[in-house]
């Protein structure tokens, strides 16, 4: 994924990550964005994702979705099982980057001492 995304940003200057509260078409409205990628863990998720898509694209006409698969070697994870672990102090560090592990256990109230790392 990464290289596709080099590649297709390359001569792109103005890419940005940034986080956002609310609706995500209405997010792409607000930054004029005219693409949304996606990924899709299994053939369970694109029925959803796609409702999704062709709603945003309702919503406003000028988004588009494109659709990758993820990993196989993370194609059964989701932010449920990361959350249900994190919230009974489970290891998630295979799971998530090292810089988010403190951030998601103190959201769940979970301490150091309480990990079963």
């Amino acid at each position: 994924m990464n290289v596709l995304v080099k590649k297709l940003t390359a001569d792109l200057p103005n890419i940005k990550v940034v986080s956002f509260d609310g609706l995500l078409v209405d997010f792409a409205k607000d930054i004029q964005a005219t693409l949304i990628i996606r990924g899709l863990r299994a053939v369970t998720d694109f029925e959803y994702e796609l409702q999704i898509a062709q709603t945003n694209h309702v919503e406003y006409e000028e988004i588009e979705t494109i659709f990758l698969t993820s990993s196989l070697q993370y194609s059964y994870l989701s932010s449920t099982i990361v959350k249900e672990f994190a919230a009974y102090g489970g290891d998630i560090s295979h799971f998530v980057p090292e810089t988010m592990i403190d951030r998601i256990y103190q959201k769940y109230g979970i301490e150091k001492g309480d990990r079963h790392e």
